[in-house]
């Protein structure tokens, strides 16, 4: 959805769609957004929800000199950003939402702080709404270190895990800085050559960890002979304030593609009927084949982050290819032309021109996205 107007150098938006992407894309460009009519329609709880005010948050802890209003109601914002500061932070993250989805946006901005980040975040670690704490490291991280080069000080380390909906859980990110990124040119997804995955189990009985492991490995052999799957069983303290289990699967290409899939035991508010650990590695294992046949040289959920990143990088062509394009991403590609003013030429490469007749035919259609990078360079890092 494009802005509704511009005042000046200040975007403005209507409703609570993509508030995450646009608060993300006015940190970095410096613009300021305003975003308006937030639920307005919701009679019985308009405004902000309690986990994109956490959000704020955390973006006014990372930023030195941002400036936030609220209206009395909580249905308009006016967000004003600072420079992009980092350095130590800790951060209590909403329970309503997985540290995923506050992650997201840090590691998006880590690269561009002024110091290195070092953030302590505290919640809910696997949950259904937003990536597992271990499929960021899987399919982000793997996606980040591509542009960084060197991935010295990249770290996502699971202090404690903590399900829905109570969380307990704690990670620590840590993220170096870059003065710029450099122009990417990835074309080549290679093969599957291997399959690791991480079964949580937190006060539940451990046969649900090994019932997941036996359902979700029966499916992937029958894919791939290099099947290993950890577990990870979680007593008192470190298991967090809730009851479940889940899993998260990570396919590993010859190039170094990561592609993940994870899937969540219900809580009792979401169903009154339990989850079935056969079921549940059923279905992450049925998750991950889609991705691997979506194919591409990201995961899905995180196209955008590539198309993030070549955006801001050196001005020279930037190439990426990946599978078909989430929505998610789509909305993304039209935030970054109203901030940055970049547009990506997007096309289907033809099979016809693969001389490696097989590689990358099989699979759904992919999607070439090319761009000029903007020449992004960390202005907070000169600053000392």
């Amino acid at each position: 959805m494009p802005p509704v107007a511009q005042e000046g150098n200040c975007l403005i938006y209507r409703g609570s769609n993509f508030l995450k992407q646009r608060l993300i894309l006015s940190c970095l460009s410096g613009k300021p957004v305003k975003i308006t009519q937030i639920r307005s329609e919701d009679e019985s709880a308009p405004g902000l929800r309690e986990y994109e005010i956490s959000l704020i948050r955390l973006l006014d802890k990372i930023t030195n000199g941002t400036k936030i209003e609220l209206n009395p109601a909580g249905t308009s914002v006016m967000f004003s950003p600072g420079l992009l500061h980092g350095g130590p932070i800790h951060h209590d993250c909403c329970v309503q939402r997985g540290i995923g989805y506050y992650l997201d946006a840090l590691i998006a901005l880590g690269p561009f702080c002024k110091n290195p980040l070092h953030c302590n975040l505290r919640g809910v670690t696997n949950s259904k709404d937003s990536p597992s704490v271990d499929h960021i490291k899987g399919a982000a991280l793997t996606l980040l270190k591509r542009f960084l080069l060197v991935d010295e000080g990249l770290e996502l380390k699971v202090i404690r895990r903590g399900v829905a909906p109570l969380g307990g859980g704690e990670i620590v990110f840590r993220c170096p800085v870059r003065k710029s990124l450099r122009a990417i040119q990835f074309q080549s997804q290679g093969m599957v050559k291997r399959i690791r995955g991480t079964v949580y189990a937190c006060k539940v009985s451990p046969a649900m960890a090994n019932r997941t492991v036996e359902a979700a490995k029966g499916c992937m052999l029958k894919f791939l002979p290099d099947v290993y799957i950890y577990t990870d069983q979680n007593k008192g303290k470190m298991s967090g304030n809730s009851p479940g289990f889940g899993i998260c699967l990570i396919a590993e290409t010859t190039d170094g593609v990561c592609f993940a899939a994870d899937c969540s035991s219900n809580t009792r508010e979401e169903s009154d009927t339990p989850s079935i650990p056969e079921d549940l590695g059923q279905e992450v294992a049925m998750r991950l084949l889609d991705e691997i046949y979506r194919g591409g040289c990201v995961d899905s959920s995180y196209q955008w982050l590539a198309a993030l990143y070549m955006a801001l990088g050196q001005k020279h062509v930037s190439k990426f290819l990946t599978g078909a394009l989430s929505t998610y991403t789509v909305h993304f590609l039209q935030h970054l032309r109203d901030f940055f003013s970049i547009t990506f030429k997007l096309e289907n490469p033809d099979a016809e021109d693969d001389d490696d007749e097989g590689e990358d035919v099989r699979g759904a259609q992919k999607v070439l996205m090319a761009c000029v990078g903007i020449g992004y360079t960390n202005i907070n890092k000169r600053v000392n």
